[in-house]
């Protein structure tokens, strides 16, 4: 999976990567996958898109 590395100013492949929620606004959750760089090794994440409630 790519994300885009704000210290290479790059789009790069995540290594390492995991699935994660992140805070949002009101209290809500978002999907994101969190990494590290192939490159320089920098935290990169990439926020995906939520799932719709059934």
């Amino acid at each position: 999976m790519e994300g885009y590395c704000v210290k290479c100013k790059a789009k790069c492949e995540i290594k390492n990567g995991k699935d994660v929620l992140m805070k949002a606004k009101g209290g809500k959750q978002r999907n994101a996958h969190k990494g590290n760089c192939v490159k320089c090794g920098t935290v990169v994440f990439r926020i995906m898109p939520n799932t719709p409630a059934k």
